[in-house]
């Protein structure tokens, strides 16, 4: 006569359930590809109480219980034995037809992956506030806000094509980045008229740094990205209609070179107008280039107008330096005059300065090449009881 099988405590066990000898249970089970498997636990039910110098963990019914769903839903077992880094290589590896940049990143993520533990761990093993944790500490240990969420950019789609693949039930990488870590990021202020005219006067007066003031003005008057800006060509610069042609940026990547790449968005293709005093800029920058041995050609683009002392196209990395050096001076000798200006605050102020000038926001979205208006309108957020003062008055008197 069958008997049925039952625990310490007189309870009756399932088809695939045991209690082994030292009190622990075991659950008996054939995966989806006819595998079997056993998983384990010092408690039958979820009410049980674990043993005392044991480990907490779901009790084996529980266990059971996301089994039976998992089999139902199709997901892999093991996730596919895939670890975090195997799945990201998997995932950029699907990846084709992407800038430079982005392969960079790419690469950044999977070698950072190679160095750490995290990076080991199987999928199906990270849990949400292991994922969380992993990026807390990467702040602390000395990574800013923009990096972590550039990591997080990419472990959250690789796990999510995991998810899709049904080797994972959940994404533990779908969480806000904001409630985690903090943004450490520095706010990119745009300079004031005064200290614009001051930063300017200064490199036009300056014997050393002179040399850079026409590119300089043309960058805090035309709101070119730099990237835009260095890549500029002879043919680019249209005198007759006053307007400079943007369809194309210069990049350098180590490793591969220099390369010709498409505007950062369909919306920097683009005809910047420019004011006399740019396009004189401009002439002064073209009487002054000196011709090189050879032109140098990339990928079909001649004529750049900035070359460095080999002849090489000058790329945004030297007019970073060339901004870095020229504000180390400028407020060592400013007395409290405490400025740091970048390539990208020259293109921050041209925007405030269109706005608090109450340029249309639309015209304004197709001189700085934003896909997304409200990039543009952030920039009027900057405004504050001056100007909403002032354009009060401009209202009250019909203006």
């Amino acid at each position: 006569m069958y008997r049925k099988r039952r625990d310490n405590r007189g309870r009756v066990l399932r088809n695939g359930e045991i209690q082994t000898a030292d009190g622990r249970y075991r659950y008996k089970y054939v995966d989806i590809f006819k595998k079997t498997r056993y998983v384990y636990s010092w408690r039958l039910d979820k009410n049980d109480r674990t043993p005392a110098g044991k480990r907490h963990g779901l009790s084996l019914r529980e266990k059971e219980k996301n089994i039976a769903a998992d089999f139902i839903d199709g997901i892999v077992p093991d996730g596919g034995n895939l670890t975090v880094l195997s799945l990201v290589e998997k995932y950029v590896a699907l990846k084709t037809g992407v800038s430079p940049s982005t392969e960079a990143g790419y690469r950044t993520v999977i070698n950072l992956l190679k160095r750490e533990e995290f990076g080991r761990r199987r999928i199906d093993k990270v849990k949400s506030s292991d994922a969380k944790l992993w990026l807390v500490q990467l702040q602390k240990n000395g990574r800013g806000f923009s990096s972590v969420r550039t990591i997080r950019g990419v472990l959250r789609p690789a796990f999510r094509m995991a998810v899709d693949d049904d080797l994972l039930r959940k994404n533990p990488f779908n969480f806000e980045l904001s409630t985690v870590i903090r943004n450490d990021s520095t706010a990119r202020e745009a300079l004031t008229r005064e200290q614009e005219d001051s930063f300017l006067k200064f490199i036009e007066e300056d014997r050393h740094f002179s040399r850079y003031y026409n590119g300089i003005y043309i960058l805090f008057n035309t709101g070119l990205r730099i990237s835009e800006f260095v890549g500029l060509t002879k043919a680019d610069i249209d005198f007759k209609n006053m307007r400079i042609n943007i369809n194309h940026q210069l990049q350098r990547y180590s490793g591969t070179g220099y390369r010709i790449t498409a505007p950062k968005t369909n919306s920097g293709v683009r005809q910047v107008p420019m004011t006399p005093e740019v396009a004189e800029c401009f002439r002064r920058i073209m009487k002054a280039r000196i011709k090189p041995k050879a032109e140098p050609v990339i990928d079909g683009y001649a004529g750049f107008l900035f070359l460095d002392k080999d002849g090489c196209p000058m790329v945004a990395m030297h007019w970073e330096k060339y901004f870095r050096h020229i504000c180390e001076k400028y407020n060592g000798k400013g007395g409290g005059r405490i400025l740091k200006v970048t390539p990208h605050i020259c293109r921050h102020t041209y925007c405030s300065k269109m706005a608090a000038s109450h340029m249309n926001p639309k015209t304004l979205q197709y001189i700085m090449g934003h896909s997304d208006i409200s990039v543009t309108l952030n920039t009027y957020t900057h405004f504050g009881f001056e100007e909403a003062s002032q354009e009060i008055h401009r209202l009250a008197s019909g203006e």
